[in-house]
Order: structure tokens, then sequence, then C-alpha cells
């Protein structure tokens, strides 16, 4: 497994995730795709290390998932439950980490409610000067990498099933309509969308896609923005292409109505509307949101014929996606995210875990 370009300690965010960064994870999740197509699915990859998963938000697909990947990898696993915790009794985050580190953890996988935790966790880790590694599992409203990745997985393994890479996205139309101003899933498929240079065309509410996150995206990938048709377009060139590697400058649209997102679009990433994350009533109704945003089947006909629907989960059936479509095999790749999740987990946790050995 193509471990010789892995130089990473800490996974907490896509942002300065480089292309043979993403290459690496996309292939090595294909190796463990394989592994776990066969009669025995497990490997003693990180026998004998420890991978805790410190969910201090509930969570049902990421932590089994993490879970199941760890198992699968013959790791011991410690899970984390914040209710039945002595954080009930006062103690703090970075002091429940430093007692699961004393249990001799290897691997922390962090999810918490609010942004940048697993990064101070990391810092903590980094300042005592232990061997652990921290992968963010979601935090807040900030990044969910392993989403991201799982998100990037599933469509390259669909382009080509034998050897995904981040390049088979290049000029692909991708949309991604829902909640974006509350989605850390967004945010890090904004960092690897762009990276692959596909067009990326962002849909959703004025109050759930204001401006200020243009200007927030631009600032952050050194891009420049202009106005076009009443859409803001960003333009952005993080790194110049090579001769050897030529990619487009990837394009960040957004877009206050559906259709000219959906327009000719390879793949379509529902998200879930956040009502927990939201202080305010920013949407008249879950009906008209429906009406206005909601994928169904006759919105995808504006898209290409081939299109394909993902959507992170969980789902409000008939609020971003109709049951109709969600369960339509033809259009909707949501099971193929689950399954792919535990093959992109195992990876990460290789990744990780492979130098510690």
């Amino acid at each position: 497994m193509p471990t010789n370009t892995w130089n990473r300690h800490h996974i907490l965010s896509l942002a300065d995730f480089t292309t043979t960064e993403y290459d690496t994870v996309l292939q090595t999740a294909a190796s463990f795709q394989e592994v776990l197509s066969r009669r025995t699915k497990k490997v003693p990859t990180l026998q004998g290390q420890v991978v805790a998963n410190l969910f201090f938000e509930p969570s049902t697909r990421t932590r089994s998932s993490f879970e199941l990947a760890a198992k699968r990898l013959s790791a011991d696993t410690l899970n984390f439950a914040a209710a039945s915790s002595s954080m009930t009794k006062g103690e703090t985050i970075l002091d429940t980490a430093k007692t699961y580190l004393a249990m001799g953890t290897d691997i922390m996988v962090v999810r918490h409610r609010e942004a940048g935790v697993p990064n101070a966790i990391a810092a903590e880790m980094d300042r005592l000067g232990v061997r652990v590694s921290v992968l963010n599992a979601g935090d807040g409203q900030h990044e969910h990498p392993s989403q991201a990745l799982l998100d990037l997985f599933t469509i390259c393994t669909l382009i080509d099933p034998d050897h995904p890479r981040l390049d088979l996205l290049k000029g692909k139309k991708i949309a991604i309509v829902g909640d974006i101003l509350h989605s850390r899933v967004a945010r890090s498929n904004i960092w690897s969308l762009i990276a692959s240079g596909a067009q990326v065309h962002l849909a959703a509410p004025p109050t759930l896609l204001p401006k200020l996150f243009a200007e927030y995206i631009s600032e952050q990938i050194g891009g420049k923005e202009q106005e076009a048709a009443g859409d803001k377009l960003i333009l952005s060139s993080p790194s110049s292409p090579t001769p050897h590697s030529p990619l487009p400058t990837p394009q960040l649209f957004l877009h206050w109505q559906l259709e000219p997102a959906l327009q000719n679009a390879d793949f379509v990433m529902t998200l879930r509307l956040q009502k927990e994350r939201m202080t305010a009533h920013l949407l008249p109704s879950l009906r008209e949101y429906h009406h206005l945003f909601g994928i169904t089947t006759t919105k995808l006909q504006l898209c290409k014929p081939n299109v394909k629907v993902l959507h992170p989960g969980p789902v409000n059936r008939g609020v971003e996606i109709s049951s109709e479509l969600m369960d339509d095999p033809e259009f909707s790749l949501i099971q193929s995210q689950v399954t792919s999740g535990v093959a992109v987990r195992m990876a990460l946790l290789y990744l990780l875990g492979s130098g510690k050995a």
C-alpha cells in the first residue's frame, strides 16, 4: 500500500491537502475495499494499537464506521460517550484526552459540536511530545475531512473502479445543495473538489449561503472574485498547473436559485438542514424549502442523463431529497457512501498508524 508518500501526523482539515495525499488516500482505500470484499475481512495491520473514538456529539454513521474500520485493522477500540463520562462531573476536554492517552491510545478520533476542539487536542498531544495522532471526525461548522474523502472516493470509484484518483473529476460539474452555511461537510468537500479541478456550484437560499461565505472561501484559497449573471463567481488557482498535470482553473459558483446549479451537472450533493445549529428562523417552512431546493427525479432532468446523487446523512426524507429518489438505485449513491466510508476510514487509520508500529 502507498505509505511512502504519507508524512501527515494528524488529519484535521483538507484545506492544505496535496494532490499526492488525496491520491494516496484514494488508492489505499481501494486496497481496503478489496479486502472488505473477501470472506475474511480482517487484517493485522494495526494489531496492538489502540484507537479511541472520542465523540462529544451524537453520531451513528461516522462513529460506527470508524469503530468497524479500526476493528477490521485489528486495533483495540475505546469508545467515549459524553453523557456517561466524567465530563458530567466537571472534567475538561483536554483532561479527558489525557486520560485516554494514559490508557495507551495511539489514535484519537474526535468529534465535537464546537469548531477547533480536534486541533486543540492535537496541539496538546504535540506539546506533550507523544506520538498520538488526532483525526477530526467533525467539529462544529469547521470541517469533516473523512466524510469529504469518502464522497470523493465514492465518485472516483464510480468513474474508475480500479484506479481512483483526483484528476478523474477534472472539469466535472458538481452541485452542492442545501444548508451550506452550517455544513462542515460542505467546507471539506469544497477543498477536495477545488483541488481536483472540478467546477463546484453551491446552491441554497440566501440565508443559508450568504455572500460573506464567498469572501471567506476566497480568502482561504487566495482566489479572486467577480460577478457573473447575478451569481457570485470565485476563480482560484491554489497551485499553478504544470505541463505534466494540466488542471483547469478551479471554479466555485454561488447560486441562490437551484436551476443554474443543476444545469448539466454530473453529480449532485444534497445536504441536511441542520436545524440544531440554526439560531434564527432562516426558512419560511420546510415545505417551501423542498419546493424550491429539494432534489427530486423531476428536477434531475436539468442535469446530465447519468447524473448521480449523494447525501452525507442522516437524511430528512421529503425535505432535502424525495424518498423516491433516495431509494432509486439508478441515481442514488447514498448507500455506496456508507459502504465506502469503512474503506476510507480504514485507509486513514492505516496511514496514521503505519508509522507507529
